[in-house]
Formats: structure tokens, C-alpha cells, sequence
């Protein structure tokens, strides 16, 4: 599978002329204002704000603690009588410290180190390791059953997803390889801090064939005509059917837009769909070749079910 080098191009663009024809706060124009003015006075009420909340305290020695900690810096902590495994295969060490600044362990120093104005916890033995990846783990369908992924509304599904990669981080893995579904907005939220999960890298819709792995339509859905709508579960962001070259190219390139690290496509059967024999060779050689180049024309890769 090649690998080619994209080239960003700054792409002009303009909002072309604007004829007011009724109120046009909506407009795009008016829109981009309001972003720019509201963000300019947030960005001045917080320092205003900050200013008079420090007033007071102008002047007043800082503690002897925080003295030597640079402005603005987060105040490290130091996890004390750790045991270490490193994964590497080496025995587990004992009376291990880690420093960790921030959201980041800095380093590990040794047990007679001595880091000032950090703040010290004794583990008291505990083990730690470093974080898990999954490479194959499905957002919105690891807690759920498959009847339920399909008959439940898109919301529910989503509360379930969140609940779930609360408990894999728990479990211990830090990031996961999402292979497919929609992963998005749980990834923005997580990203964001509104919950607790482990670092996603989203697949976004599995790319299938008609009658593939990804094809969940009921026999009352078949045959669909040119012009008809897409199905639910390609509108949930689950799978989107592709036959030919130029459908592949559009999927594909569609879940790049909306901000897929990698790309899942289809290539075999499997026992998770209704039609597809378990050893049926899905979609062409040209057909795969036209994911793998639009994959790659975002430096990014394809990774198959097969």
C-alpha cells in the first residue's frame, strides 16, 4: 500500500457579493462579526476580571513553596513508592517516582531526588505501567448488542458510548483505534474535557459494498434506486455503501472531511452481517486501490476487515 505525500494549498475564497434582500444577521458575514466581537470582550472581561480579583493581593510575598516555580506554571506532582512495569520485559522495579507536570509524566527521578513546591503522594506500592492501546475497539458498539445498536435512538447510543470509554480508560487504555462507526463527537468531548475517556483515533463510517460486511439493510430496502435516501444506518455514520471507483473516492474522502485519522474499509464477510458469506472477497482490486489512494492523499492509511 503506497504511501503519497499531500500537498496543502491554500485555497482562496470569497463570500462573492451580498445583496441584502431582508434582515441578514443570519449571513455568514454577520455571523464571523459576532464570532470575532464576542471572542475580542470575553478575551477582555477575563483579564479585567483577573486583574481585580489580583489587586488585593499585590505585593504580598509568595510562599516559599511556589518560589521556586516558574509564572503560571501548574505545580508538579511527585508519586512516591511506586512499582514499575515498563512493558520491555525487564523485572518490575521497585521504589520508583514519577513526576508528572501537568497532564504529562516528566520524568522519573530517583528515589533520594528531591523535587521543590511539587506536591508528594505516597502509592504505597502500587503498580504502575504505562497506558494501553487498543488498535481495534468500536466507539458506539463495544457496550451495546448489535439489536440494540440497530433499533436504539442515535442518543442513547452515544450515553452508552460515553459510559463505556469512562471504563476503558479505567481499565487502563489510554488511546484506542477506533475501526469504524461514529466516533466524532465522543472524540471532540472527550478532547474537550466533558468526559473521561481514553484518546480516540476515529475511523468515522466503515466503507462497504452493497451486500458487503457494512450493508445492514432490511430485504424490504432492496433495490435502491439512484435517487434514493440514504438508509439509517449510513445516515447514523455507522457504514455508507460504495460501488464502483467513484463512490469509493467520495466515501472515503467524506470521512477525511470529517476528521478521520485512518479509513475502514470492507473487505471480506463477516458473522456481524445478515448476507455476506464469512468467506466472500468484497469490493475490486480497482475499487480498493481508489480508497487506499484518496487515503493516502490525506498521508494516512486503510485498514481492512477481511
Amino acid at each position: 500500500m503506497g504511501q503519497a505525500i499531500a500537498h496543502a494549498n491554500d485555497l482562496p475564497w470569497s463570500l462573492g457579493p451580498i445583496r441584502a434582500r431582508a434582515c441578514s444577521c443570519g449571513s455568514v458575514v454577520c455571523q464571523l462579526l459576532h464570532q470575532r466581537v464576542m471572542s475580542d470582550m470575553s478575551r477582555r472581561m477575563f483579564m479585567g476580571g483577573v486583574a481585580a480579583t489580583m489587586a488585593p493581593f499585590v505585593g504580598l510575598q509568595a510562599a516559599e513553596s511556589d518560589a521556586a516555580l516558574p509564572k503560571n506554571a501548574e505545580r508538579p506532582t511527585l508519586l512516591t513508592n511506586l512499582r514499575l512495569f515498563d512493558g520491555t520485559g525487564k523485572p518490575v522495579r521497585d521504589g520508583v517516582q514519577v513526576l508528572v507536570q501537568g497532564k504529562l509524566i516528566s520524568a522519573l527521578p530517583s528515589a533520594a531526588e528531591k523535587v521543590e513546591g511539587a506536591q508528594v503522594i505516597d502509592c504505597q506500592g502500587k503498580l504502575v505501567m504505562p497506558g494501553l492501546i487498543d488498535t481495534h475497539w468500536h466507539t458506539m458498539l463495544a457496550a451495546i448488542a448489535q439489536t440494540t445498536a440497530m433499533t436504539a435512538d442515535l442518543g442513547y447510543l452515544y450515553l452508552a458510548a460515553a459510559q463505556e470509554a469512562q471504563r476503558t480508560l479505567l481499565r487502563g487504555f489510554t488511546s484506542v483505534r477506533d475501526a469504524g462507526g461514529p466516533a466524532f463527537a465522543l472524540k471532540r468531548a472527550i478532547d474537550e474535557g466533558m468526559v473521561a475517556g481514553p484518546r480516540i483515533y476515529p475511523s468515522g463510517a466503515m466503507i462497504s459494498q452493497t451486500s458487503g460486511h457494512g450493508d445492514f439493510r432490511l430485504r424490504g430496502d432492496i433495490p435502491r434506486a439512484a435517487n434514493a435516501p440514504l438508509s439509517a444506518v449510513e445516515q447514523a455514520g455507522v457504514a455508507m455503501i460504495a460501488d464502483g471507483e467513484a463512490e469509493v473516492l467520495r466515501r472515503v474522502r467524506e470521512q477525511l472531511m470529517l476528521g478521520a485519522s485512518q479509513i475502514k474499509m470492507l473487505a471480506g464477510g463477516g458473522v456481524a452481517s445478515l448476507y455476506d458469506p464469512l468467506d466472500s472477497m468484497q469490493f475490486s482490486e480497482r475499487e480498493l486501490r481508489s480508497g487506499v489512494e484518496a487515503a493516502a492523499d490525506w498521508n494516512t492509511y486503510v485498514m481492512a476487515h477481511v
